[in-house]
């Protein structure tokens, strides 16, 4: 492996590299921890925050249970819907307010954990959500968060980002900053199993791209490489079983693992055009952010390969595929195509125009997607024109 990093380093000069992450409690039958997880924390009122999917499997009620055993008095709040909204996320403060809630604790998908960490921001630093857009706006302290992850996939219960719909102007914001890294993650490989399938296919290709787009990233060290490759090899290795058999614990587990490296990469490496694009047609029509992604990554590994193919050698070779021996422009190919594979085998749409974006809607998701802050560690500059027409590729 150290070959084929040693064309980056060779040309890479030494900095100080920094690399944050949250406590990881990981394991079947860790929801037992969180209770302990939010006392250590100094919990006393915690706000739960999920939603009405996740209330139905059951695992909410568990939750509750297990802190008032605690002798915790928990807050339910799961007044949002997915990609959640700047409207939501200020009532689900209201709500925090209320009810003199002092630690959070999200038990859901990337939804739920980005609205418990924008309740955070507002707790902290008052005012409205989109006046947090950027890279470290939130200057005060945020309540402790504690997060329990329920799809395989987001890795937002240990990233530095948040995500939220600006619903008058129909675009996704990202907050960014050290302060909304969770304090404690708590990933129950078993919380996964009720995943509906076309959220596992989902998020299981969100881990793949945060993989893949952290590997190429400008932002990339040599802390993030190696979990940006295992996350990748255990994706393509594990999600389909998890699609065949959903009750696989062996298969669940690897993809709960492989979400959580995923995530410790890309949220130290940051990402690439592939979210940026993904983040502007998310907002635009409200659809799932994997699914996006599906769509878009193959394109936008072919767009960044035509600059510098090299890096996609050692993803090839470690999914194992007999391209990592040849050119690395072929190298880049396959890897494109073994991610298309597997996006179509996993029932993701061919193109954007299938998931209902329109000609005259490339202009400005173009624009948009250039000032996402993921585009600046994107391995390949884009002008306008480059970006609209990268669009227009994976309609």
């Amino acid at each position: 492996m150290h070959d084929l990093h040693s064309h980056r380093s060779s040309i890479e000069t030494p900095r100080v590299l920094k690399f944050h992450a949250p406590e990881i409690v990981f394991g079947q039958d860790s929801l037992g921890e969180v209770a302990h997880a939010a006392l250590r924390l100094g919990a006393r009122r915690p706000m739960v925050v999920s939603d009405a999917g996740l209330i139905e499997t059951g695992w909410v009620a568990q939750l509750t249970l297990l802190l008032e055993e605690q002798g915790l008095d928990p807050t339910l709040w799961s007044g949002l819907t997915p990609n959640p909204k700047d409207v939501e996320i200020e009532a689900g403060h209201e709500v925090y307010q209320a009810s003199g809630c002092d630690v959070l604790i999200a038990i859901g998908g990337g939804s739920v954990m980005d609205a418990a960490k924008g309740v955070a921001v507002l707790a902290g630093n008052g005012g409205s959500i989109l006046d947090y857009e950027g890279v470290d706006q939130a200057r005060r302290p945020i309540p402790p968060l504690v997060m329990v992850p329920t799809t395989s996939g987001t890795g937002a219960d240990v990233s530095q980002f948040c995500i939220v719909t600006d619903t008058a102007r129909s675009t996704k914001i990202t907050i960014l900053g050290r302060a909304l890294v969770p304090d404690i993650t708590v990933i129950d490989p078993r919380l996964l199993t009720t995943m509906p399938e076309w959220l596992n296919a989902a998020t299981g290709l969100d881990a793949l791209t945060h993989g893949i787009e952290a590997f190429v990233s400008l932002g990339h060290n040599q802390l993030t490489d190696h979990h940006a490759l295992r996350a990748v090899t255990m994706v393509t290795s594990h999600l389909a079983q998890t699609m065949d058999v959903p009750d696989d614990m062996l298969a669940r587990t690897s993809m709960a693992q492989a979400s959580l490296e995923a995530g410790l990469a890309f949220t130290n490496a940051i990402l690439g055009a592939t979210h940026a694009m993904s983040h502007q047609v998310g907002g635009l029509l409200d659809l799932p952010h994997g699914v996006i992604n599906g769509v878009l990554l193959p394109h936008v590994i072919k767009f960044n390969a035509a600059a510098d193919p090299l890096p996609y050698v050692a993803i090839a070779t470690s999914l194992g595929l007999p391209e990592g021996r040849a050119s690395a422009e072929e190298a880049s190919l396959a890897v494109a195509e073994c991610v298309e594979r597997l996006a179509r085998q996993v029932g993701v749409p061919k193109g954007l125009r299938e998931i209902g974006v329109s000609d005259s809607d490339i202009e400005v998701l173009a624009t948009n997607a250039l000032r996402d802050a993921c585009m600046s560690t994107n391995p390949r500059r884009a002008t306008h024109a480059e970006m609209a027409a990268l669009f227009r590729t994976a309609m």
